[in-house]
């Protein structure tokens, strides 16, 4: 039996989660448990998948898939993959190094569109847009004359995304760059898809995650596996890693835990995943991991484990010793600083798929990812699962502390760009952040989620764009003081437009969470709503903005109050694996998937300068009915500051 008394511990990242940064869940784990003498070390596995799928190898073993393919059942990608094969070849491993900042110069070939072969990705973008007035470029708006960089990321990524194409229509069509098998997992009550799922014979993505896992595993020999899961679609690949992993060497302990598991398995009762994991934890890891290491090490029994399940004589049992002293969670100030020690950190790729300068930042450049304060100081949203602990318990932190694990992340990274990962960013907490990144002369960029709130002087907007400030996203969600209030979001239309105003004037992009289908909308509101922001884009009070159908959730108050919202719950199945999104039956009928095809229409017109000065009844295929919104509230709205 493996000697548990000292372990090593290794933390794994699992498809699919981003590609041009380390999720940052092994990293905040790997430095707590550094910082309580526990030998961690961490890898991802994610990268590592595409970059083996995307080369040279890679495509060739695709490409054997494509040949058993019949001619007439090809499609589009596969038999442009066919026919540019030896192009390809040639292709893909220099377009990824240009794509990981490691071959700069080929910039000018691939901005040329004579390099790389064209697929119908490149058609179809092509397509969207109309030439210039001599007939020439018709990126040429976006890039401008000297844009050889951008212009050649943007062409690399949609060649590797033609890639994926070929990959999903000859290999596997669960296979996503940010999601895989995403269906297997979200909101399923039983482990069935996913057991299916995973007796099948392995595909070549599977196959290829295998051999990744059992190599991560014989290269630093560890006795304790995490595999962290923040969303549905990385938790298929996180339970073929697990199976990979048991069957190589079933003494290896196998625990899992992250975001995904602390909202979609709180009633976990299938004894299948004990199959894949010895243990599962919930909500922050810090705690639970300790008072394992330490049931493992022989000095604490099973019964006092903190928030973990296991099985036991063949079922599910949850152990959560009585909260308090030594099970207490471990404060924010004492979590440490984030590692990325062990991470290929020079081998992720900065993608550009939306031209927008703002929305690009979740895709392009590799960013130290932090958090200002644990959970959220406002959690009042009625749509947001406020009642759990990563959004319910709020606990900061001084800003000398956060500075200092600033200075120290630089100085293992060399990079000075960081993406704060609140739920929202305290005011206060920024001035005070801003304060000593400016006493300490300390310059960094970074970028993150707050609220739309009246503290956001335009004052305090500068002060934060001296500290490195160049972007923000919050909710304005609905865009109906109505619905805001619904759903105690604690801002107003007129407040949000001067709000974001203040930041865009001081040279801060500004993205707008937006929300549609959520209780009693009607259509009018969603007309009402769309004009709000057709206003701010023509104002420049928002240059970036995402519209998320509304999704009710068991933990939110919404799921927990369904009368106070004018709903009713549809029933749920019996639950033995996942439980999060509940369907529900509105009494306004109105088809929100409808009008949502309008509104991301919109949307992506307007972040691109398009349509702005249009009625936005115009973008709905139906007849909708006229905006009661003033033409100029968004403009009277900032006046009257």
């Amino acid at each position: 039996m493996a000697d548990l008394s000292r372990p090593r511990v290794l933390s794994l990242i699992p498809p699919m989660t981003q590609l041009n940064t380390p999720y940052p869940s092994t990293a905040y784990l790997t430095g707590f448990l550094r910082s309580r003498g526990v030998d961690a070390v961490q890898d991802d596995v994610a990268l590592r998948l595409v970059l083996e799928l995307f080369s040279a190898a890679g495509l060739r073993a695709i490409h054997q898939r494509v040949q058993a393919i019949p001619a007439k059942k090809r499609s589009a990608a596969l038999h442009w993959f066919d026919d540019c094969l030896a192009r390809c070849l040639a292709t893909v491993e220099p377009a990824v190094a240009f794509l990981q900042g490691r071959d700069p110069s080929l910039g000018h070939r691939i901005a040329g569109r004579g390099f790389l072969p064209e697929g119908p990705r490149f058609h179809r973008t092509f397509d969207n847009y109309l030439a210039d007035d001599d007939g020439g470029d018709p990126l040429a708006w976006a890039f401008g004359a000297l844009g050889i960089q951008d212009r050649a990321r943007h062409f690399a990524t949609l060649y590797l995304n033609d890639l994926a194409d070929v990959l999903r229509d000859a290999v596997d069509p669960r296979f996503e760059f940010v999601r895989y098998a995403e269906s297997l997992a979200l909101s399923q009550p039983t482990f069935e898809p996913l057991a299916r799922a995973l007796a099948a014979a392995p595909t070549l993505v599977d196959s290829t995650l295998e051999n990744l896992t059992i190599f991560a595993v014989d290269r630093d020999k560890p006795q304790i596996v995490l595999i962290s899961v923040p969303f549905p679609g990385s938790v298929y690949a996180a339970f073929r890693m697990a199976q990979a992993i048991k069957a190589h060497d079933p003494a290896i302990v196998t625990v899992l835990g992250g975001g995904y598991v602390n909202t979609e398995l709180r009633q976990l009762k299938e004894a299948r995943v004990f199959d894949h994991f010895d243990y599962v934890t919930l909500d922050d890891g810090e705690r639970p991991l300790l008072a394992l290491l330490d049931h493992l090490a022989g000095g604490r029994p099973r019964l006092n484990l903190v928030r973990t399940y296991a099985r036991v004589d063949g079922k599910v049992r949850y152990f959560n010793a009585s909260q308090g002293g030594e099970n207490a969670d471990v404060p924010f100030t004492e979590v440490g600083t984030p590692t990325w020690d062990g991470l290929p950190l020079d081998r992720y790729l900065s993608l550009l798929d939306m031209l927008n300068p703002m929305h690009r930042l979740w895709s392009d450049g590799r960013w130290n990812k932090l958090t200002v304060a644990h959970g959220c100081y406002w959690k009042k949203c009625s749509f947001c699962d406020v009642g759990l602990d990563y959004i319910g318990r709020y606990d900061g932190a001084p800003a000398e502390l956060l500075v200092d694990r600033i200075e120290a992340i630089i100085a293992e990274t060399g990079q000075t760009g960081f993406h704060f990962v609140d739920e929202a960013a305290p005011p206060k907490a920024l001035k005070a952040l801003a304060d000593e990144l400016q006493k300490r002369n300390r310059a960094i960029s970074w970028w993150g989620n707050i609220r739309f709130e009246k503290s956001f002087t335009p004052e305090l907007c500068l002060q934060l764009a001296d500290s490195g400030c160049i972007a923000v996203s919050g909710g304005l969600e609905v865009a109906s003081d109505r619905l805001l209030k619904l759903m105690k979001k604690g801002v107003s239309v007129d407040q949000v437009a001067r709000v974001t105003r203040a930041f865009s004037e001081a040279g801060i992009l500004v993205h707008a969470y937006l929300m549609y289908g959520f209780p009693t909308q009607t259509v009018q509101d969603t007309v009402d709503a769309l004009e709000y922001v057709r206003q701010l884009f023509a104002e420049g009070c928002i240059q970036s903005g995402f519209f998320h159908r509304f999704a009710c959730t068991v933990h939110s108050p919404v799921g927990q109050n369904p009368a106070e919202y004018g709903i009713t719950l549809q029933p749920l199945p019996p639950v033995s694996f996942a439980s999060n999104d509940v369907g529900f039956t509105d009494p306004t009928g109105v088809d929100h998937d409808r009008l949502g095809k309008a509104l991301n229409k919109a949307l992506y017109n307007y972040m691109h300068g398009i349509g702005l000065d249009d009625d936005v009844r115009a973008w709905f295929d139906e007849r909708v009915p006229k905006p009661r919104v003033g033409r100029h509230f968004i403009a009277r709205a900032l006046n009257s500051r």
